[in-house]
C-alpha cells in the first residue's frame, strides 16, 4: 500500500469521482425515460432497438448496464474512503474513471436529445477513454481484492460491453442514415465480416491486458445475445448468429490462454 500523505488534489479527485458518477446515474434515468422522456430503445426512430440491425443484441443483453452502474457506485463509495485517498493507483486511474462516467452519461443524453451520428462520436470517445483507463490499471498492478473488484472488474466489464455496443451503434447509424438498404444475404455477409473484426479486437484486448477476464466476459455476453436475437427474432440471420456464438467462444478462450501465458512468463522470470 502507498504511504504518501493525502493532498488537497486527492480530496478533489474523490469529490470529482462522486460528482461524475451522480451525473451518470441522473443521465441514465433521463436516458431510460424514467423522468418522462423516451426509452433508449425507441430513440432515433428505433435505430437502437434490438431488431434494428443484424448486430443488435436481444433486449436482455442490456441488463449488463445495471451491473456496470452497481460497480461504478461501489467504486465511488470505496474510493472515497480515507485509506484510498493517497494511493498511487487511485491517483493514476481515478481521474480516468471519472471521465468515463461523464462520457457514459453524455452518450445517453446525446441519444435522447441529439442525433444518431453524434451518438457514434460519443460512444467512440467513451470507448477510447475506457481503453486508456484499463491501460493505466494494467500498468499499475492491483494490490488488494478491492482493486480487482472495484477498479479492474468495473472498468473491464464497462470496456468489454462498450466495445460491442460501439459496433452495434455504428451499424445502427450506417443502416439508418448512410448505407442503402441491403437484402438479407448481404446483411448477413457484412454482419459476419464485422464479427470477425470484433473477434480480433477481443483477442487484442485479451493479450494486451494479460488475460483480464472481465472484458472478455462482457463482450461474450453481448455476442451471445446477438446470436439469440438473430435466431429467435427479426431480422433472422442464422449465419450472423453462428458467427456471434463462435466469436464469443474465441474471445473467452483467448482470455484464458493470455492468462496462462502471463503466468508462465511470470514464473519464468521468478525462476
Amino acid at each position: 500500500m502507498d504511504d504518501s500523505r493525502p493532498t488537497g488534489t486527492d480530496l478533489v479527485r474523490q469529490i470529482v469521482v462522486i460528482s461524475t458518477v451522480v451525473f451518470m446515474i441522473i443521465a441514465a434515468m433521463v436516458g431510460t425515460g424514467l423522468f418522462g422522456g423516451t426509452n433508449v430503445r425507441d430513440l432515433q426512430g428505433g435505430a437502437l432497438d434490438a431488431d434494428a440491425t443484424v448486430l443488435a443484441p436481444a433486449t436482455p443483453a442490456f441488463s449488463i448496464w445495471s451491473l456496470v452502474y452497481v460497480l461504478m457506485i461501489a467504486y465511488t463509495i470505496w474510493q472515497a474512503l480515507p485509506g484510498q485517498r493517497a494511493r498511487e493507483r487511485q491517483r493514476r486511474a481515478g481521474w480516468w474513471i471519472a471521465v468515463t462516467a461523464v462520457l457514459n452519461g453524455a452518450w445517453l443524453l446525446t441519444a435522447q436529445f441529439l442525433t444518431l451520428a453524434l451518438t457514434v462520436l460519443a460512444i467512440v470517445v467513451l470507448l477510447a477513454a475506457l481503453g486508456a483507463t484499463l491501460r493505466v490499471l494494467v500498468q499499475t498492478p492491483a494490490e488488494t481484492w478491492g482493486d480487482r473488484l472495484f477498479m479492474d472488474a468495473t472498468v473491464g466489464i464497462h470496456l468489454g460491453w462498450v466495445s460491442l455496443a460501439t459496433v452495434a451503434n455504428i451499424t445502427a447509424w450506417l443502416s439508418a442514415e448512410v448505407v442503402s438498404p441491403m437484402d438479407a444475404d448481404r446483411q448477413q455477409l457484412w454482419g459476419v465480416i464485422v464479427l470477425v473484426v470484433v473477434a480480433l479486437v477481443g483477442i487484442a484486448i485479451a493479450f494486451g491486458t494479460g488475460g483480464r477476464i472481465a472484458p472478455a466476459l462482457a463482450m461474450s455476453w453481448g455476442l451471445v445475445w446477438i446470436g439469440v436475437a438473430r435466431t429467435s427474432g427479426e431480422p433472422h440471420a442464422p449465419a450472423v448468429a453462428t458467427a456471434a456464438f463462435v466469436v464469443a467462444a474465441v474471445i473467452l478462450i483467448s482470455a484464458v490462454v493470455a492468462t496462462l501465458r502471463r503466468r508462465v512468463v511470470a514464473g519464468s522470470i521468478g525462476d
